[in-house]
């Protein structure tokens, strides 16, 4: 999906235990390369390659990853994409930072969830985890930063779904970069989804950050596009939903 001459959507077929759906990491071009927005879910990297062959690009252009939040589906192929290329630069917000280098447990991959793993799966999240200390952050990002990324973008600290977790605004398509700070379910824009977001409260009062933002569009890494001529009337909506 092509949202401007400097913003890609990606689909990349998501295999979950609540079934199969669609992802949403992002494309971000510049004249030196592409930067990626998240990596899509461990042992699916072959999808996330396909993805981005799909939208016209090249895989081998990527020389940067922005990572929204340490939640496994969206940082599951960090490891094959530096194994891929060595060169790519890794930027996320510091309080996630720790849990991706393994020097904090995972908030939502608990040993309990790994040990009902099987087969394929059970391996690789067990090399994956493995691997968490040699993973580098070239860049932290921070609340209110400005990169020149897709013809400029701004990081937003929306906390709550995770500790770190960021959107990413894009004001030159009045774009918003949601991550799991918001979902599309059935063409309704909803708040993120419960049962995976530790700090509810938390995560819906991040919202209030985002009203006056001149949005025109949302993309959802669950649900992917969203347009409305009433967007930041729904978003102050859902900020004021207290859970």
């Amino acid at each position: 999906m092509q949202i401007s001459t400097k913003v890609k959507i990606l689909e990349v077929p998501f295999d979950s235990a609540f079934g199969p759906s669609t992802i949403h990491p992002a494309l971000l071009k510049d004249d030196d390369g592409l930067t990626l927005v998240d990596t899509g879910m461990i042992t699916q990297f072959d999808r996330l390659r396909d993805a981005v062959a799909a939208a016209g690009e090249d895989f081998n252009s990527i020389k940067r990853v922005i990572i929204t939040h340490q939640d496994i589906d969206h940082i599951g192929n960090m490891g094959a994409i530096a194994d891929l290329l060595p060169d790519t630069a890794f930027l996320a917000h510091e309080a996630d930072i720790p849990y991706i280098t393994g020097d904090k447990p995972f908030l939502k991959l608990s040993p309990e969830r790994i040990s009902q793993m099987e087969g394929v799966m059970r391996e690789e999240t067990d090399a994956f985890l493995r691997r968490l200390p040699d993973f580098r952050f070239a860049h932290v990002l921070e609340d209110g930063e400005t990169l020149p990324y897709g013809g400029g973008i701004q990081i937003i600290h929306t906390p709550g779904h995770t500790p770190g977790h960021i959107s990413i605004y894009v004001p030159g398509d009045r774009l918003l970069l949601a991550g799991d700070a918001m979902r599309v379910v059935n063409s309704e824009l909803l708040g993120p989804a419960e049962h995976v977001t530790p700090d509810m409260a938390q995560a819906l009062a991040s919202l209030d950050r985002l009203v006056d933002l001149d949005i025109g569009q949302i993309v959802c890494y669950h649900g992917g596009l969203y347009k409305s001529d009433g967007i930041s009337e729904r978003i102050s909506t859902l900020s004021g939903i207290r859970a």
